[in-house]
C-alpha cells in the first residue's frame, strides 16, 4: 500500500511539474539592440612601477625578467613572495653573497612558511646582478 501512494505521489508530482511549465502567460525574454558598430574599448594604460631612475637599463632587472621572479614578486607590494623594496630594506650590500645563493639554492623561513622555488641554472654573476638590482630599491 505504501508503494502504491509513493507512486502516486511521484505521478501527480510529475503531472504538476509538466502543467506548470506549460503556462501560456509568460514574461516575453528580453532581446538584445541590433548590433551597431561601436569603437573598441581601449584597455587603460597601467603605469610603470616606481623604479629608481638609474635603474631602467640595469642587468639585474633585465636578469629578473627573463626568469619567473616576476611570478611571486613585485617591486612595490608583497604577492606571494615579499616586495623587492621590502628585501631591500631588510638586508644590506654585506648580504649580496648570502642573498644570490638564496636565489639559486631556494628556501623558506625567511618571508613565511611559503618556499621560494630554486633557480638552479642560474650563475652566481647573474643571481648577485639581481640582487644588487633589488637592493638599489631601498627607499631613501
Amino acid at each position: 500500500m505504501k508503494t502504491q501512494f509513493l507512486h502516486t505521489a511521484i505521478i501527480f508530482s510529475l503531472s504538476l511539474f509538466c502543467f506548470s511549465c506549460s503556462s501560456k502567460d509568460t514574461t516575453p525574454i528580453p532581446q538584445p539592440a541590433p548590433y551597431t558598430e561601436q569603437p573598441a574599448p581601449q584597455p587603460a594604460e597601467t603605469p610603470a612601477p616606481p623604479v629608481s631612475s638609474n635603474t631602467s637599463g640595469d642587468p639585474g632587472l633585465k636578469l629578473i625578467e627573463g626568469a619567473d621572479c616576476l611570478a611571486c614578486h613585485k617591486i612595490d607590494a608583497k604577492l606571494i613572495g615579499p616586495s623587492y623594496q621590502d628585501v631591500a630594506a631588510k638586508y644590506t650590500d654585506a648580504d649580496m653573497d648570502q642573498l644570490a645563493q638564496k636565489i639559486i639554492e631556494g628556501g623558506k623561513g625567511n618571508w613565511g612558511d611559503i618556499p621560494m622555488t630554486p633557480h638552479e641554472g642560474l650563475n652566481k654573476e647573474d643571481a648577485k646582478q639581481m640582487v644588487k638590482y633589488i637592493l638599489s630599491l631601498k627607499k631613501q
